[in-house]
């Protein structure tokens, strides 16, 4: 089958929907498919996009003019798509609004190629920039939706938002993201990460990983670690991840609180670099205000560390069989912290319990073959 995939940026340190495109087109071009990544030249990573080239799939960074909040202004896209969508069974659109799926839904229902979309999240016009949004629902957005022939939702959470947005139930299918088990088959040795940013043995290590983002919820981190150390004083939070235009008002509420111990700041870590920080964790905390999925947890998980996150996090279902979960409050994610550090057979058997979750309902693979006979049913029109 000859699959199109469409993603605005190519860059690991945008998260969750560039790491799903990453290892879905991989499993995809593993399993005999041929495979092609539309994207922009936007902080393009040619070294990350070099290793999925290795796989044999084609990865097309079109030229951008202006990026406009993430609104990436790329013209020429138009007369590839002009000139090669025909040649598509399948095209997959991985997250909703964007000047390349405008483009890429005009040309495909012009040329009766049916396409689905992924939003990851972005489906409901809400927490920023919420009218420019819903601008580009009335002019563009409603239409794709309109026009897909599925859409896949992560959760229940998404699919009800697909209804809110007036898809048809029947065009919606819940699939949740995945992860490639096979990088975390030969994890690293404990101790290699506090070795390299000189965390002493005894410490006790919590560890967030994400984009340093409001949405993120790292202020309400802050927040319950300043009071944390009163009751775990050695306790050391470690923020890795790559600054998203927050930093220095994390930097400023450092700052006022005078903490006795200020979090370590590592900037993106990426492959065996992102696994010893996960290994040499005690707790992994993902404090969200809003997050549809959250991979990082299932990274954390495969890792065997156990989680913490707020209710924002859609999977709390899933996340109470193996963590916690608390409101979005510092003081309840204090307490909840303070429990996992204090009890180190507590923490073995949720990151277990984690592991075995993952392996069993997230592993890349049987996610892949679940899009993978998505697309066949769109093709064959079933």
């Amino acid at each position: 089958m000859k699959i199109l995939q469409i993603i605005s940026v190519f860059n690991p340190k945008f998260g969750g929907e560039v790491n799903v495109c990453y290892n879905l087109s991989k499993q995809l071009s593993k399993n005999g498919h041929s495979v092609t990544i539309l994207t922009t030249n936007y902080e393009f990573d040619t070294n990350f996009a070099q290793t999925l080239q290795e796989f044999g799939v084609e990865i097309i960074p079109c030229p951008t003019v202006i990026n406009l909040g993430f609104f990436i202004y790329t013209p020429l896209i138009k007369s590839w798509l002009r000139d090669n969508v025909k040649n598509f069974e399948v095209i997959h659109m991985h997250t909703f609004r964007s000047y390349q799926n405008n483009c890429v839904s005009y040309y495909a229902l012009k040329n009766n190629i049916l396409y689905l979309v992924q939003a990851h999240g972005s489906v409901l016009p809400f927490f920023e920039k919420q009218n420019l949004k819903k601008f580009y629902d009335i002019v563009w957005g409603n239409q794709i939706l309109n026009g897909a022939t599925k859409v896949i939702a992560l959760t229940k959470f998404e699919k009800e938002q697909y209804c809110i947005m007036g898809v048809q139930e029947n065009k919606i299918e819940i699939i949740p993201n995945g992860i490639d088990l096979s990088q975390f088959s030969n994890l690293p040795a404990k101790g290699i990460f506090r070795s390299k940013y000189g965390i002493p043995k005894n410490e006790k290590i919590i560890l967030f990983l994400g984009r340093i983002h409001k949405i993120k919820g790292i202020d309400l981190l802050v927040d319950a670690y300043s009071n944390l150390l009163k009751e775990i004083p050695d306790a050391t939070l470690v923020i890795v991840g790559p600054d998203d235009n927050y930093l220095s008002i994390i930097d400023d509420q450092i700052q006022r609180k005078k903490l006795d111990k200020n979090p370590l700041f590592t900037g993106p870590l990426y492959n065996q670099d992102k696994l010893e920080a996960y290994v040499d964790a005690d707790v992994f905390v993902l404090p969200s205000r809003y997050e549809m999925f959250g991979t990082t947890i299932l990274e954390a998980w495969a890792c065997e560390t156990p989680v913490v996150v707020t209710t924002g996090c859609l999977l709390a279902d899933i996340i109470r069989k193996a963590g916690y979960v608390t409101e979005f409050n510092s003081t309840e994610l204090k307490n909840a912290i303070v429990i996992l550090l204090s009890d180190e057979l507590l923490r073995k058997k949720l990151g277990y319990t984690g592991k075995t979750i993952v392996k069993s309902d997230f592993d890349n693979r049987n996610v892949t073959q679940k899009i993978e006979s998505l697309y066949q049913k769109i093709r064959e029109g079933k």
